[in-house]
């Protein structure tokens, strides 16, 4: 069943599994604030079995460009399409966080986000292959953040 991201009274609603249940929740009513903002955009998100659709396309992604398979287990996601961009999100039982974001238009941006929620370590998978910078944030704590840019046609 979706569920609207209230960034306002944030809650860990779909996230009790994870160990940094109330960081993750807070990363997640981040972007929540970030799309309303920018976009007017109401950030809704699913459990990850009911949007197979978000998680192929972004586990795709990451296979295809960087030979990358998440060991964590997705706990939801979304997916949407704002001002030319498709968008994707995945929320891992971890505290990771991923992105994708693609410009429909040719020539565009067009990359994946990675986000580690507060208390997490940085997964196995990732952290040969990239370095995270550290962001404060009112609702997550400090993020730390690293990303890729997409090469391939998706």
């Amino acid at each position: 069943m979706p569920y609207v991201v209230d960034f306002v009274n944030v809650s860990t609603v779909g996230l009790e599994s994870s160990p940094v249940a109330e960081a993750l929740a807070g990363l997640r009513a981040n972007e929540a604030r970030y799309f309303r903002n920018k976009y007017d955009h109401v950030f809704t998100v699913s459990p990850a079995s009911e949007a197979p659709e978000a998680l192929d396309w972004v586990s795709r992604i990451l296979k295809d460009e960087r030979d990358i398979v998440i060991g964590s287990r997705p706990l939801e996601a979304t997916a949407f399409e704002v001002d030319g961009i498709r968008m994707a999100y995945v929320f891992y039982e971890s505290g990771l966080s991923i992105n994708a974001m693609y410009s429909i238009e040719d020539g565009q941006k067009r990359a994946v986000g990675f986000k580690l929620a507060e208390g997490m370590e940085v997964p196995e998978e990732l952290a040969s292959r990239f370095k995270f910078a550290r962001q404060k944030s009112k609702l997550a704590g400090v993020i730390r953040g690293s990303f890729f840019v997409i090469k391939g046609e998706y």
